[in-house]
């Protein structure tokens, strides 16, 4: 199929986007296009306007400061492979195929909301903030509570994400990142991210690959911050008590949860 007619802008600064945005109803952003663009040829997207902020310098840069990264939302995955470490480096480099990561961009995926996807998972474990803005308004939102459910985020119509900041980890954090994917570079089936960093008092475990968005395991964090041992029908109570799963899903979610959980804590 053909995707439906729509006119097309390329602003080359953030506020002549936010202006292109804000003045047609129905307006879809794009930059790498690899959500959006098979969605438009099976129509299953139909926007009266394509904003293209894939040139916008702006939003594709990466600053590092005392306290943290910032992330440009135009960055692709494939960068953050290359430039960035640790959990920011395995997920990026981990995504799906290495084109598709030289077009997808991080606040694209962020934006798109997909279940499976990396980024809501990774970001909301990390405890990194979205920032967004629109023609008159800023906002921070903790990634966290970004997403609130499939292909559904808090971002307002005529709003667009600016950056990405994740805190700088300390010396002591330690990470886990696992996920199940029956094929190499397709969505996981279950995915499970754990973060670690006692001298910022922080532990933060995270489910995704779920109905929707990413799901907190409290009780295994709490029980990681005291450094206690997860056993496999621990795991599979915490993932029981955030899911409405199958036992077959629930166990499967379980053993990637046991996964990410040994990589953080096994040396």
């Amino acid at each position: 199929m053909k995707a439906a007619v729509f006119d097309y802008v390329a602003p080359s600064s953030l506020d002549e986007a936010l202006k292109a945005v804000a003045s047609s109803e129905g307006a879809k952003l794009i930059a790498g296009g690899q959500s959006l663009g098979p969605m438009l040829n099976l129509r299953l997207a139909r926007p009266r306007l394509l904003v293209d902020i894939s040139r916008i310098e702006a939003l594709q840069q990466i600053e590092s400061r005392r306290d943290g990264l910032r992330i440009g939302a135009a960055t692709t995955h494939a960068r953050l492979e290359d430039e960035a470490n640790g959990m920011l480096q395995a997920v990026a480099g981990g995504i799906a195929y290495r084109s598709v990561r030289n077009r997808g961009t991080i606040g694209g995926s962020m934006a798109h909301a997909d279940p499976a996807a990396d980024w809501p998972l990774a970001l909301a474990t990390l405890g990194a903030t979205i920032h967004v803005r629109s023609v008159d308004n800023s906002r921070r939102i903790p990634a966290a509570e970004f997403m609130v459910g499939a292909f559904t985020t808090v971002l307002n119509d005529d709003e667009i994400i600016e950056l990405i900041e994740v805190p700088r980890p300390s010396d002591e954090a330690r990470w886990g990142y696992f996920k199940f994917c029956r094929k190499t570079g397709e969505f996981p089936e279950a995915s499970a991210a754990v973060y670690l960093d006692p001298a910022r008092r922080t532990a933060n475990v995270f489910l995704g690959a779920l109905n929707g968005a990413p799901r907190r395991c409290d009780d295994i964090a709490e029980r990681l911050a005291k450094r206690q041992l997860i056993a496999p029908e621990t795991a599979e109570r915490a993932v029981a008590n955030v899911s409405n799963h199958d036992p077959i899903a629930v166990h499967m979610h379980a053993s990637v949860l046991m996964r990410a959980v040994a990589e953080a804590t096994v040396s």
